[in-house]
């Protein structure tokens, strides 16, 4: 299950793609987005730095996905 989580103390959000313990590259977009590869080169987690900023007035945006394939490993 794809889960978000938001930390209000360093305004960040940090949302999970698949759960459970990778050990993960980072990959930096920008200096406020990063993402974390998992093995076989699965996208595990998206970190968004200063994400009041970005996403708005502090709210989750209302997230679609068109398709997403669903990877079991």
């Amino acid at each position: 299950m794809m889960k978000a989580t938001y930390d209000p103390e360093v305004d960040a959000l940090y949302i999970e793609l698949l759960e459970g313990d990778f050990e993960c590259r980072t990959i930096r977009l920008t200096d406020e987005i990063s993402l974390d590869i998992g093995p076989d080169e699965l996208l595990v987690g998206i970190e968004v730095l200063d994400a009041r900023k970005l996403i708005g007035k502090g709210e989750v945006p209302t997230m679609a996905l068109e398709n997403v394939q669903l990877v079991t490993i």
